[in-house]
């Protein structure tokens, strides 16, 4: 569901900036498609705070999800469910998203 937070497990070859190891990430695709990929954002708990970065508490870090980062990922790629974005959370997301993707 859109909002949902899950672990994200690594690709098996990472290149570039990819992390390496587990992450988190956010759904941020339409509950209304239905498609063979997942839309995430990935989040870090080391990237430094932007106004396209919003902050999320994961269990009790702190963590910033970087939208510039949305990618298509398999749905085996999501592991465990963790949480779910508060409303406040969601709308951040939301307009951190408009903002990257130039939609107002």
């Amino acid at each position: 569901m859109r909002g949902d937070v899950h672990r994200l497990r690594a690709p098996k070859a990472t290149r570039g900036h990819e992390q390496r190891g587990e992450r988190y990430a956010v759904i941020v695709q339409s509950d209304d498609l239905i498609l063979s990929t997942v839309l995430v954002a990935p989040t870090s708990a080391s990237s430094s705070a932007r106004i396209f970065r919003p902050t999320i508490i994961i269990g009790d870090e702190s963590t910033q999800v970087l939208v510039e980062q949305i990618s298509a990922v398999p749905p085996e790629r999501l592991g465990d469910f963790v949480g779910q974005l508060s409303v406040g959370e969601l709308a951040a997301v939301d307009q951190a998203l408009r903002l990257v993707l130039e939609l107002d």
